[in-house]
């Protein structure tokens, strides 16, 4: 009964904006010290699930909400803002390759929750969205999944502090990235 809560833990992990499969797997394989399979396959199908959800509700959802509540029409428009800025780079130069691309990097606000505001926004049609989207999750999951069992191996051999510096690392790639998109504008 403990391991069916651990791998609820991990489904609803992966359908969070903030974690998804990027909180989600480190989570299952490094501290609960689940199966990776198992893991994997949770988060990849909760992330996918909840894509999916989104591409279908956001527009009623943000029509409704705008129009009950002025301080979230605020939110939303700093939302969207945020978003056009982010993945404009992307949608510009490469279309649903850019949306699949943005959703695959395996860093924060890139996964399918804003993949699926950025269709929105762009007025991506959703069949080409939902294959964009579902591959990025998927190329996300496997990276993840890659540098999480890569990181247990070098935590095992060199100690936490390992773990801490590949994050560190993968922060820092995040920041040039970011800094290389600016660049271009």
């Amino acid at each position: 009964m403990e391991e069916i809560l651990e791998y609820l833990q991990i489904f609803l992990l992966s359908i969070l904006p903030i974690s998804e499969v990027r909180g989600a797997i480190p989570y299952g394989i490094a501290v609960l010290k689940l199966k990776a399979l198992p893991v994997f396959l949770i988060s990849l199908f909760g992330n996918l699930l909840i894509g999916f959800f989104l591409l279908f509700i956001l527009e009623k959802l943000f029509s409704f909400l705008s129009l009950k509540f002025k301080i979230l029409k605020q939110f939303f428009d700093w939302l969207f803002e945020r978003t056009r800025k982010k993945f404009s780079p992307y949608h510009q130069k490469w279309q649903n390759l850019g949306l699949c691309l943005f959703v695959a990097l395996p860093l924060p606000f890139t996964g399918a929750w804003t993949g699926s505001l950025a269709a929105f926004l762009f007025g991506i049609k959703k069949k080409g969205a939902l294959i964009s989207i579902s591959l990025g999750v998927l190329i996300a999951s496997i990276l993840v999944l890659a540098l999480t069992l890569l990181g247990v191996k070098l935590e095992k051999f060199f100690g936490y502090k390992t773990f801490i510096l590949l994050i560190l690392t993968l922060s820092f790639i995040w920041i040039i990235f970011e800094k290389a998109i600016k660049r271009k504008k």
